[in-house]
């Protein structure tokens, strides 16, 4: 049993080791989806989330390591890969077994045998995946069901494979018993999901009686906006030279942050992921507003930093690249420091939103 033990541990504690590389990797699509869904992060449903993807990168780990030292690895020492018997794990419980059915005392024996603890662990594996499709996804029981057939499956094929032909071999076999106990710990799942519910709240009542109205519109969720927003533009400015030449950068950046947002009432691409837009003094955003907004952070600002990367700016004598950059870095500076002091202060706004007279709300 020790030994069976010590096995488990070793591809739980990989998965916690690398569950922060996931869960950063992760984070970008799940804000996404929350603020376009939903229109806010509630807490709960954002913590059962990582913890889903915490449990499903232990689940893999369980079914996938140890790995082969090499992917030219050896074959399997059995004839078959594949154990197509249903039930065999009784077979195997029974022969191995030091348990008499007459003497109860006999029956802790079960604990220290390779084949009742494997049909426990297969058991066990998917438990929490029930759990999780009925609370969180509010799945009937044909569709944990399918999907608890489905993951085993996946597990097996994975395995029987040698990852989908990367190894030469597979490594473990596919077990038909290893379906159907996966499933049934799924459907155990679904079922110890329902004295879960009654103690948690309802995942589908989470936002009634919300008022997106009234919700402040985090940094974060700006900060969300502009990554979209970038990573849409910045293949149109390197198809157009813009690091060659500060005019494609500008032009770009003018049709990007002020044409666009006048024309759409304070959206780009990016706000309109997460659901939000630049708002003015009236319910139409106007021209002078947008112009003062982004005009300083995109034009003015990015325009200065176009002009220092481009070849253009490479023939001035050195001593004015010099001070141009040593002003440009002090510019950096206090645009950073003036953003952190923003982001830790409700009632104050960063500096172009105060030019503009905007702000950001919920749509």
């Amino acid at each position: 049993m020790l030994v069976l033990l010590t096995s488990y541990l070793f591809p739980i504690s990989y998965a916690f080791l690398l569950f922060p590389v996931a869960a950063l990797l992760f984070t970008l699509p799940f804000l996404i989806v929350q603020y376009r869904r939903h229109g806010y992060i509630h807490k709960l449903r954002g913590a059962l989330l990582y913890l889903f993807l915490l449990y499903l990168m232990n689940a893999l780990f369980l079914v996938l390591l140890p790995l082969p030292a090499s992917r030219h690895n050896a074959p399997p020492a059995a004839a078959a890969w594949v154990q197509w018997v249903p039930l065999r794990f009784v077979l195997d419980i029974a022969r191995e077994t030091g348990v008499v059915a007459d003497r109860p005392s006999t029956y802790w024996h079960l604990l220290k045998e390779r084949a009742f603890l494997q049909a426990v662990f297969n058991i066990f594996l998917t438990v929490p995946f029930g759990m999780f499709l009925r609370y969180y996804f509010r799945a009937g029981w044909r569709a944990c069901l399918l999907a608890s057939l489905g993951l085993s499956l996946f597990f097996e094929v994975t395995q029987v494979t040698g990852l989908y032909g990367y190894y030469d071999y597979p490594y473990r076999l596919f077990d038909i018993d290893d379906l159907l106990l996966n499933t049934t710990g799924g459907l155990l799942g679904f079922v110890a999901a329902e004295w879960l519910s009654s103690r948690l709240p309802r995942m589908d009542k989470l936002d009634d009686h919300l008022d997106l109205t009234g919700k402040r519109v985090s940094y974060t969720r700006r900060g969300v906006a502009l990554t979209l927003d970038w990573m849409l533009l910045y293949p149109f400015l390197a198809l157009f030279g813009a690091f060659r030449s500060p005019v494609a950068y500008l032009i770009a950046v003018f049709l990007y942050f002020i044409v666009l947002p006048y024309a759409t009432n304070g959206r780009t691409f990016g706000k309109w992921v997460v659901r939000i837009r630049i708002a003015g003094s009236a319910p139409r955003l106007r021209l002078r507003e947008i112009v003062l907004r982004n005009g300083p952070l995109y034009l003015l600002l990015g325009g200065l930093h176009a002009l220092y990367i481009s070849e253009t700016f490479r023939q001035f004598p050195k001593i004015v690249i010099a001070f141009y950059a040593i002003g440009l870095f002090a510019v950096d500076v206090w645009v950073c420091l003036h953003l952190l002091t923003r982001l830790f202060s409700r009632s104050k706004k960063p500096f172009h939103d105060a030019i503009g007279g905007t702000t950001h709300i919920i749509t």
